[in-house]
Formats: C-alpha cells, sequence, structure tokens
C-alpha cells in the first residue's frame, strides 16, 4: 500500500506536466498485486484473527484475578425472635478471588487445534496468492497480445499504404490498371477498423490489469518487455511431473483432516478432570450492634461503640471437577466428528484423482500450445518470405495485386497466430504452476516511474 500510495503522491505532483503514469515489469506488477489486492489483505488479516484466537485459548491457563465490592443499607433487619434483631445498619464487603488452573486437558488439546487453525488460514492465503499470481500473469500477458496485435497491424498497414501508394504511381502513370489501384485501397480500409479493435482491447486489458492491482483508474500504465521474451524465459523448463505435494487443495485437505482428529480428542478431554487451585480475601465492615438496648438498656447501651467493626476472612484450596454424566451428548459428538473424517477421507481421494487429471490436462495443453507456438512461428517465417517475393514480383510487372493481398493477408494472421500461440502457451504455463502449487518467489521491488 505505501508503494501505490508513493506512486499516487508523485503522480499528483507532476499532474500538471503530464497524466499520472505507471511502467510495470510482470514481477512488479505481481509484487503489487501481492501486497495490495483486497483480496490478498483480507487473507492476510484471517491468518491474524486465528493468531488472536490462540492467544485467547492461551488465556484460559493465566491466573484470574477477581475483584468485587458492596454495601448495603439494611432498613429492616432481621430477627433472630420476636423483638430480638442482629446485623448492622451498614455493611461494607469487599473481596479478593484468585484461581489458577492446574490441570485443564481440553485447554491443552485446544491449543494444539488452534495451531492447526492457523496453519490452515496461511494454507488458504497461500492458495489466494497462487490465484491471484495466476490471474496477474493472465492479465499481463493479455495486455502484451492486445499490444502485439497493434504492432503487427500497424506494420501490415504501413506496408499497405506504400503499396497504395506505389500503385497511385503506377496507375497514373499508365503502368497499373485502376483494378488494382481500387484493390489496394479496400485493402487498406479493411485493415483500419482492425487498429480500432486492437486499441479497445488494449484499453480493456489495461483496465483489467490496474483492478488486479488496485491501481486508480485516472493513473495510466504500461507493461515491460513483450510475449517473446517471456516466452524464452518458461521454454528453459521443460521438466513437467504429475507431483501433487505442494498442491493447495490437497494440502488444505489434510489439514482439516488433522483438524478433526484434534477436534474428536477435545471432546475426550472433556471426560477428564480438572484441578484449579483458588485463593479468596475479604475485608467487611459492620456497623456493631447494640446489643446493650436489646438487653434492657442502662450504662451498657449508653457505652455502646459506633465505630465500623472490620475482619479479613482469608480462605485457600484446590478444586477438581470429574464429569461423570452428560445424557450422552460427548459421545454422540464423537460419532459426528467420526462421520466426518469418512466423508473428508471420501472426498479427499475423489479430489486427488480429480486433481492428478486437472495436472496431466494442464501438461498435455502445455506441450501442444508449445508446439503449436514453434509451429507458428516457422509459419511467420515462411509467410514472411512468401510476401517478399510477392511484392518482388509485382514491383517488377510480374505478379498481380491480388496475389500480393493474399500474401500479406497470410503473413498478417500468421504474426497474429504466432503471438496468440505465445499467449497460449504461456498461460498453459502458468495455470501448470498453479496446479502444482509452484510459489511464486517475489523479488525486490523497483521504481514504477
Amino acid at each position: 500500500m505505501k508503494k501505490l500510495l508513493l506512486m499516487i503522491l508523485l503522480g499528483g505532483l507532476s499532474l500538471h506536466v503530464a497524466e499520472a503514469q505507471m511502467t510495470l515489469s510482470l514481477d512488479e506488477a505481481i509484487n503489487l498485486a501481492l501486497s495490495d489486492n483486497p483480496t490478498i489483505v483480507v487473507a492476510d488479516l484471517e491468518i491474524e484473527r486465528y493468531d488472536y484466537v490462540k492467544k485467547q485459548t492461551v488465556a484460559s491457563l493465566y491466573p484470574k484475578l477477581d475483584v468485587s465490592g458492596q454495601y448495603s443499607l439494611a432498613l429492616r433487619k432481621q430477627e433472630m425472635a420476636q423483638g430480638l434483631a442482629f446485623g448492622g445498619r451498614n455493611t461494607v464487603n469487599a473481596t479478593a478471588s484468585l484461581s489458577l488452573p492446574l490441570f485443564v486437558p481440553s485447554v491443552y488439546r485446544q491449543m494444539k487445534l488452534n495451531d492447526t487453525q492457523m496453519a490452515l488460514a496461511v494454507e488458504s492465503a497461500r492458495a489466494s496468492k497462487l490465484d491471484m499470481v495466476a490471474a496477474v500473469r493472465a492479465s499481463f500477458y493479455n495486455v502484451l497480445l492486445a499490444e502485439q496485435s497493434m504492432v503487427v497491424l500497424k506494420e501490415a498497414i504501413k506496408t499497405t499504404e506504400e503499396v497504395v501508394a506505389n500503385t497511385k504511381n503506377l496507375y497514373d502513370a499508365g503502368l497499373a490498371a485502376e483494378y488494382d489501384y481500387i484493390t489496394a485501397e479496400v485493402q487498406l480500409s479493411n485493415l483500419k477498423p482492425q487498429v480500432l479493435q486492437a486499441q479497445n482491447g488494449i484499453d480493456l486489458t489495461k483496465r483489467q490489469l490496474k483492478m488486479y492491482l488496485s491501481i486508480p483508474e485516472e493513473v495510466e500504465i504500461s507493461v515491460v518487455g513483450s510475449l517473446d521474451d517471456y516466452r524464452d524465459d518458461v521454454l528453459l523448463g521443460t521438466d513437467y511431473t504429475v507431483d501433487l505435494a505442494n498442491n493447495t487443495t490437497m494440502k488444505q485437505l489434510e489439514l482439516q483432516s488433522e483438524l478433526l482428529d484434534h477436534q474428536e480428542k477435545l471432546i475426550q478431554t472433556t471426560r477428564m478432570p480438572t484441578i484449579a487451585a483458588f485463593g479468596q480475601i475479604s475485608y467487611i465492615g459492620q456497623e456493631p450492634s447494640n446489643l446493650g438496648s436489646l438487653m434492657g438498656g442502662g450504662a451498657a447501651a449508653a457505652n455502646t461503640n459506633t465505630k465500623m467493626w472490620w475482619q479479613y476472612p482469608i480462605s485457600v484450596g484446590a478444586q477438581i471437577s470429574i464429569p461423570i454424566f452428560s445424557g450422552f451428548s460427548k459421545t454422540n459428538q464423537l460419532r459426528e466428528v467420526r462421520n466426518q473424517q469418512k466423508q473428508l477421507e471420501i472426498q479427499r481421494e475423489y479430489t486427488e484423482r480429480g486433481l492428478q487429471l486437472q495436472v496431466q490436462a494442464a501438461i498435455n495443453n502445455l506441450l501442444t500450445a508449445r508446439e503449436t507456438m514453434l509451429a507458428n512461428e516457422l509459419t511467420v517465417s515462411q509467410a514472411q518470405k512468401a510476401y517478399d517475393i510477392s511484392l518482388s514480383r509485382y514491383n517488377a510487372g510480374a505478379g498481380t495485386i491480388l496475389e500480393l493481398n493474399s500474401s500479406q493477408l497470410t503473413l498478417t494472421q500468421a504474426k497474429l497466430n504466432y503471438s496468440q500461440s505465445i499467449y497460449d502457451y504461456l498461460s498453459a504455463h502458468a495455470e501448470y504452476e498453479k496446479s502444482l502449487g509452484v510459489d511464486y518467489a517475489a523479488e525486490s521491488q523497483e521504481s514504477f516511474f
């Protein structure tokens, strides 16, 4: 968040010169998403919440000290017999109680359960990060694909404009037919709407990327690199295996199974005795009773001491609590947990088979996309040669405008297909890493300006 605030501040300071601008590499985009995206922030807060839950459990083992105070005014005193009342009119009572758990098995088991809950929250946060990394990569590659498609179309327009200009000169000199000139202009007109579509695609993909990165709409972004650059990085690794050891879904199922084990043992600990030590001290002040008046008055009544009478009883001890019978509630709780364990085991086996199939499909898609990409790369080279030959033939008067337009259209489509195949390969590789649970290795942040 600090990086984003700094970006907005610097952008605002330079707003009178130019719009706020960010230039991002793929690593910078991923790092920014992992620090500022609301999904990731919420996942981190969930980890923090379970830390507080564990601290609440640990607090059950701390000594507990309670202090209370009371004042009472006797409007009518209690009588031992008719006409014989006892107790003072004013009474003050202050009490301090201290308790210390000595043996509480359920709390010890609850602490282990809290550790597993924390581990599950951490794994859930890791799953959110894996999803976010895959989403940012796909969005980033989408921007590069849209921009690369724009470059291809602009190159096609430039070469077509040169053909139109050359054909017009030949037509004006009487060396080319009007049909050739009109056909060349039509070819140019057909390319221009595609450029507008590509521009709209760039704008849409950048908006999506900014959403993942929590970047304000008014901030313009540009991306670094090309699909070819990232293709070369991915091609360095070719060892693809079905290994679910780090798959986040499997890890979460394992932690859920461990959580149920702790719940089962926690229920069993509620059948065990608990031992606690306690201590209490009270400070009691009471107005003395006028016993003289009760015994017939006289000098005793006249000499009654009106000061408060204070006493401070102290007691200490130990308490043991042994559960005997609770109406079979704990037995049914155990049966419920064991039922959940059976369900989870069935779900785990089914999920594992599904994930193995998913990873294998990702590998197949990855290999297919790679072969398609390499084939399209060769197709672009061949289409470029065919276009160069047809252009030379047309300029020499040996070829036709239809031949030239056909070769140019083939070249443009081959380049677009090649860019799309690189995107498909990169996306398939990102999905493969996500399926395996490959963690993103964060790199140091660089300036975004």
